[in-house]
């Protein structure tokens, strides 16, 4: 498509756009139906005539770029599009509401970023006043709140599509690549303008979805009875006002002629199949683990990933300094508008010297909210320590430490679940003598894996391959995922994995690959739900006091996972996207 072509169908776009005055859900569900049937002719073009409109511009569209799952993905799709695409021929952008300051762990230095403003999603949509009109108060139909509401969406998605789509005019985008926007409600008005400008200027659509809003979500009308609320049943409080849910269910996912759905696991691709949408465009996708993630590391090669740790923890220096679990707790309101890396501890000023062999070092590698459980971890530190084995090993060894240590962000929606993980680890640390109590430490990275004293003392930024490296062994206590990455990742590394069978059960299955030959299958701790018993005990004490004891194991789920999440794996899977995009109709 040459410039003069893209820039006619974008000021057409405006035009219409500008034209169109919806003042209900209906009458914009109406204009949707209007655009997919009348949208500009699908060209019938060769392969390498495709790929070379493809190589002029592809772009990935999300609510925002950190440090979180999303956005490492995000990265691993863009490099393998540079890969089959051509480096030096293809332009690579990265289009959101926000980019984080960790955004620059993922995101090489020249891809492309554009930032629009009010794109982000929940809390950081207009500081959530939208959010909660949608999915916490009450929008009865036909009231004057509900036709208030699809108006305001409206202005929002047109203002959105004018940003949008002159980017993509201007910088000659073919393919756009919607992450979560369109699969999550974080913000209705993102997700109506990716269908408005993708349909009005012809776009490629590979929709990728990591999240649905009915998983862990439904009407409280159709839970069972003594069945808990979800986590996402907020999206169905106003399920009643049809035309409102008609609209949601109309552009999540939207099902365009151009548009190609990209799941990550079985139980999505099924679901959209039995709504209505054609089985040859409703694909998955797997993920990748870097060659990094493979090689063999030394004790010195962990020392030197927990010094440059130390020093992200401490502000810049060797030796961690403590502050106090209850007075982080207390101030936590200003720390989350900030978020800074730190230690907590039992009180304030503890000493800790991250490469001391004698740690027993947890990394939880996610974000802190809700559905990971990051409480059950101090459950689980609680529970060793009345195990014979392990408090009779820890009791007697004072050089002995545990470090539980989250790297993710926590956002600034889930206050609340980061107040529950402090709360759990100041009921263990309460419960215990001081002697005990004062070597257990919680860490926060949120997602930092740079600080400016690396440049003086010659470290390099550390990796997340070099993160996994951190630990004795990888705890992922989660109550429900799409996939389920820390099990992949520490596995690629050969660090022990402790994880809970989170739900759907039939996507750890397959992650884990429980119906593979044995050869490709992750070997794993279970995570102890409510009774700890012995036998897990028993194994867990083991392997953190002894971790050598699982050598076997971790080198069998470095062959394992190194046959399932190559690199080339992915690339395959690129390949039939794109061909599917060329080819569907």
């Amino acid at each position: 498509m040459g410039s003069r072509e893209i820039e006619s169908l974008y000021q057409a776009m405006m035009d219409r756009l500008h034209a169109a005055e919806p003042v209900s859900w209906e009458e914009i569900t109406d204009f949707l139906a209007d655009l997919s049937k009348n949208a500009p002719p699908i060209d019938m073009i060769d392969e390498e005539e495709y790929l070379k409109k493809v190589r002029g511009g592809a772009a990935f569209w999300t609510f925002d770029f950190g440090i979180d799952g999303v956005s490492i993905e995000i990265s691993k799709y863009a490099r393998c599009l540079e890969e089959i695409l051509g480096r030096d021929a293809s332009a690579v952008h990265f289009i959101a509401g926000d980019f984080h300051p960790q955004a620059d762990n993922v995101l090489q230095e020249d891809w492309k970023r554009h930032q629009i403003d009010r794109v982000n999603g929940w809390d950081k949509w207009d500081q959530g006043r939208w959010f909660d009109h949608l999915f916490y108060q009450e929008m009865k139909e036909g009231s004057d709140i509900s036709h208030e509401m699809a108006r305001e969406i409206w202005r929002q998605a047109v203002e959105m599509a004018a940003n949008l789509g002159r980017y993509i005019a201007e910088n000659e985008i073919s393919l756009l690549i919607p992450v979560n926007v369109n699969s999550n409600p974080g913000n209705l008005a993102t997700g109506l303008c990716t269908v408005l400008v993708s349909e009005l200027m012809g776009l490629y659509v590979l929709n990728s979805n990591h999240d649905f809003y009915w998983e862990g979500g439904k009407p409280p009308e159709n839970r069972n009875p003594g069945e808990p609320a979800g986590p996402r049943d907020k999206f169905f409080l106003n399920w009643k006002n049809e035309p409102f849910f008609s609209f949601l269910k109309t552009i999540y996912p939207w099902n365009g002629r151009r548009w190609i759905q990209v799941n990550i696991n079985t139980l999505q691709s099924e679901k959209l199949i039995t709504a209505g949408f054609p089985e040859d465009r409703v694909l998955e996708i797997s993920t990748m683990v870097s060659d990094e993630f493979f090689k063999e590391f030394s004790r010195d090669d962990v020392n030197s990933a927990r010094i440059r740790m130390a020093h992200i923890l401490s502000d810049g220096n060797r030796m961690i300094q403590t502050v106090a679990g209850e007075s982080f707790l207390k101030g936590l309101r200003q720390w989350m508008s900030d978020q800074k890396p730190l230690v907590c501890a039992a009180r304030e000023g503890l000493r800790l010297d991250l490469a001391s062999e004698q740690i027993i070092y947890l990394l939880q590698p996610t974000r802190i909210i809700d559905r990971k459980r990051i409480e059950k971890d101090w459950q689980l530190i609680a529970a060793l320590l009345r195990h014979p084995s392990f408090k009779d090993e820890f009791n007697s060894n004072p050089a002995r430490q545990i470090v539980l240590h989250i790297t993710g962000p926590a956002p600034i929606e889930h206050q609340e679940d980061l107040e529950s993980v402090l709360h759990a680890f100041l009921d263990v640390i309460h419960t215990l003598p001081e002697q005990t109590a004062s070597r257990l430490f919680m860490a926060f990275s949120i997602g930092t894996e740079f600080h400016p004293s690396f440049v003086e003392a010659g470290f390099e930024k550390l990796t997340i391959e070099e993160i996994y490296r951190l630990a004795t062994a990888v705890v992922f206590p989660s109550l429900t995922e799409g996939r389920g990455l820390p099990i992949i990742e520490s596995s690629a590394a050969g660090i022990p994995i402790i994880c809970s069978r989170y739900h759907p059960e039939k996507i750890f299955a397959g992650v884990v690959g429980e119906d593979l030959p044995e050869n490709q299958r992750i070997r794993y701790i279970p995570f102890p739900e409510e009774i700890h018993t012995e036998k897990d005990l028993d194994e867990i004490s083991r392997t953190l006091i002894h971790p050598q004891s699982r050598a076997e194991e971790n080198l069998h789920n470095k062959h394992a996972t190194r046959q399932r999440y190559s690199k080339e794996v992915m690339l395959s899977a690129f390949r039939v996207y794109l061909e599917k995009l060329r080819t569907s109709r």
